[in-house]
């Protein structure tokens, strides 16, 4: 298996027992699942206009990426609105 340095460092740091499960492991688990459940949730539907080149370009887009374009038109919105694109 290929794996980053990163990666190879957080396995050999697991195997040597450095890691330790948190107290109320099924408590904090709920919690983050629930939180991650919530942020991807996706409960509405927005129609917008957009260049017939721009849709095509978002198309080819998605397809090299493997997802489908909605997906992908969705993703740029979110990361525009949150500063990670500009």
């Amino acid at each position: 298996m290929n794996m980053t340095k990163e990666e190879k460092n957080l396995l050999d740091s697991v195997e040597r027992g450095e890691w330790k499960r948190i107290s109320d492991f099924q408590s904090e688990s709920a919690r983050y699942s629930n939180a991650a459940r919530a942020a991807l949730r996706k409960d509405n539907r927005v129609n917008i206009r957009m260049a017939e080149r721009d849709l095509l370009r978002f198309k080819k887009t998605a397809m090299r990426e493997g997802l489908p374009y909605q997906t992908l038109i969705s993703s740029v919105l979110h990361k525009y609105i949150n500063g990670r694109i500009a």
